[in-house]
């Protein structure tokens, strides 16, 4: 009886061994690139084997930035619901056929850990990926091809840039910003100013024709000049090498009167203290203004003068205000601004007016000299009513400003008006 059973104990030993020598023999045979494996168990003190087999990869899905890749797929396990070790992540340059090329970055090699990777430094062009799972030295079959990734590693060129020749206190709060670049792209765009001192950042995107648009608040920056640079990334994440540049001056300061005065013309037969032709009022400035604001026709930064057949007419009231009328035919917007003459002088007639204006040599002229800034209206041939024929004493002149005229900056003259602290007289 124990012989016997010693004999089934040895068929049952030797029937473990064949089994597991079996197996052995078959992954040796299958090879390292096998997806198919035996397993060997025993149950109630018999022994079996049973094939395995690792499962086809999961289709990975791709996100682009620039010369980058990144991949996520789900994880894969064996038939048997054992887990793979890792996989190994390929590319190709079409969707179906074509060269397999090894994945790199994190993706290179086996991935053992975590469902994803980054290739890197991939060149331009659409990839299509696939991932292989693999368990020890068995592989799974290659997973179907991602959708086509798009790469884009041709950085923008310099952005066009716009912006306004001057920063004034106008538009110092909200300065429009303007540009184009390649549709969808991000503009970082910094603002300094001299030496800068003081930068000011803001960003826009693009929109699909490539224009963007940003409106910045420059209260911060010196005065003087502004530089504007811009740079683009693009949609693939490439950022530019050349940023777009734009300079612009900031000037908030406003424009004022600096002096009024009155001048008696030279020559014979002229008397000071009386009202005649060829006699001025001189008004000056703090800076330069922007001509075109004080006649329509003229050029912003130039020198101009008005006069012509009748085209300038002086006009000198009872109460001793001297203003101008300019002919829409010489200038066809003028803003010039009232004179008075001072207190306590009475260079105008008693009653009604006197006007001034005239032909060739004898108008009346309105001139501005851009190198001086001063404004000057001379008395041309008395053409209406009687000035006061009394000699009057030296006043303090003043000028009050139309609405309108403005710097070179475009900052507004204020309406204000100024009383000369010096005295004068026609």
């Amino acid at each position: 009886m124990s012989h016997r059973n010693n004999r089934q104990a040895g068929v049952r030993i030797r029937s473990r061994v064949a089994v597991i020598v079996a197996g052995a023999a078959l992954l040796s045979w299958a090879g390292p690139g096998a997806n198919a494996f035996w397993t060997a168990s025993s149950n109630g003190g018999s022994a079996a084997a049973a094939a395995d087999a690792v499962a086809a990869g999961a289709t990975p899905s791709t996100s682009v930035s620039a010369g980058n890749v990144t991949l996520a797929w789900n994880a894969s396990a064996t038939l048997a619901g054992r887990p793979v070790s890792g996989y190994t992540v390929a590319r190709y340059a079409s969707a179906a056929g074509g060269t397999k090329i090894p994945a790199g970055g994190s993706c290179a090699g086996t991935v053992a850990a975590g469902l994803g990777c980054t290739d890197q430094g991939v060149p331009t062009g659409t990839w299509y990926y696939t991932v292989t799972p693999v368990l020890a030295q068995w592989t799974g079959s290659e997973s179907a091809r991602s959708a086509g990734a798009a790469v884009d590693t041709t950085p923008p060129a310099a952005p066009g840039i716009s912006v306004p020749p001057f920063v004034n206190a106008g538009n110092v709060t909200a300065v429009p910003v303007s540009g184009t670049t390649e549709p969808g792209a991000s503009i970082a765009l910094t603002i300094t100013d001299a030496g800068a001192a003081h930068t000011v950042p803001a960003t826009a995107t693009a929109n699909a024709l490539g224009g963007w648009s940003v409106a910045v608040n420059l209260s911060s920056l010196n005065a003087g000049t502004i530089t504007y640079r811009a740079v683009a990334t693009d949609t693939a994440g490439n950022p530019g090498t050349v940023p777009g540049i734009a300079t612009s001056t900031k000037d908030v300061t406003a424009p004022t009167v600096t002096a009024v005065a009155l001048a008696d013309s030279a020559g014979p037969g002229k008397d000071d203290g009386m009202m005649e032709p060829k006699d001025t009022a001189t008004i000056t400035f703090s800076e330069a203004l922007d001509a075109s604001t004080i006649c329509s026709d003229w050029a912003a930064g130039a020198s101009g003068t008005l006069k012509g057949n009748n085209d300038v007419t002086v006009t000198i009231s009872s109460r001793n205000v001297l203003t101008v009328a300019v002919n829409s035919s010489a200038c066809a917007t003028s803003r010039i601004g009232t004179v008075g003459l001072g207190a306590g002088t009475a260079y105008g007639p008693a009653t009604g007016t006197a006007t001034y204006k005239g032909n060739g040599s004898n108008a009346s002229t309105v001139s501005w000299d851009a190198s001086t800034k001063k404004l000057t209206i001379t008395l041309g041939a008395l053409a209406t009513g009687t000035p006061n024929g009394a000699e009057q004493v030296a006043a303090a002149p003043s000028y009050t400003p139309p609405d309108g005229i403005k710097d070179i900056a475009g900052n507004s003259l204020a309406l204000t008006s100024f009383t000369s602290p010096t005295t004068s007289r026609f």
